[in-house]
């Protein structure tokens, strides 16, 4: 076994360590963190399959901005043991069947995986260096024009954002 054999079971580890930790947490920020956990432990996974930009942005997109967003919604309705409802027989019921379609589903997936043989071979697909090359030459139109679209709606939201001074000082007379 090398490095890449050791790193990519001890992510895998932690990955579905922290997947279970998500479930079965039920503090929901704990489980809003064991998932940001979980992204991390994905986004070395990319590194690992020598795809750098996915990993960058996974942890950018995901573990960054929707986290965060998720963080401050749980904490802004205030959820705890109290005010959450109780789960019926048949919904455990549900959740269970469903569980273990999807084990079966894993069982099969592997099973066919392992009759497969795994190429490792390196190579450059994931870097950004290509990725920059291919946007900025093929793809240079539709690249601008998100730009500008993205510029806009950065525009509109502070805009809308926004308060007028002279509407605040006549609501105060």
């Amino acid at each position: 076994m090398d490095i890449f054999d050791i790193l990519f079971w001890f992510l895998s580890f932690v990955a579905v360590g922290c997947a279970l930790g998500v479930i079965l947490s039920r503090n929901p920020i704990n489980s809003v963190l064991f998932l940001i956990l979980t992204f991390f432990a994905i986004s070395g996974h990319y590194i690992l399959m020598n795809a750098q930009f996915l990993a960058i942005v996974n942890i950018i997109v995901y573990a960054g901005a929707i986290m965060v967003l998720f963080l401050f919604v749980i904490m802004l309705m205030n959820l705890n043991a109290d005010v959450e409802p109780q789960k019926g027989r048949i919904v455990q019921f549900a959740g269970v069947l469903s569980g273990g379609v999807f084990f079966l589903v894993l069982l099969a997936a592997t099973k066919s995986a392992a009759s497969q043989q795994m190429v490792k071979t390196p190579t450059d697909i994931g870097l950004i260096t290509n990725l920059g090359k291919v946007l900025f030459t093929e793809y240079v139109l539709p690249f601008e024009i998100s730009s500008v679209l993205f510029l806009s709606a950065m525009i509109g939201a502070i805009v809308i954002g926004k308060k007028e001074p002279h509407l605040h000082q006549t609501e105060a007379r």
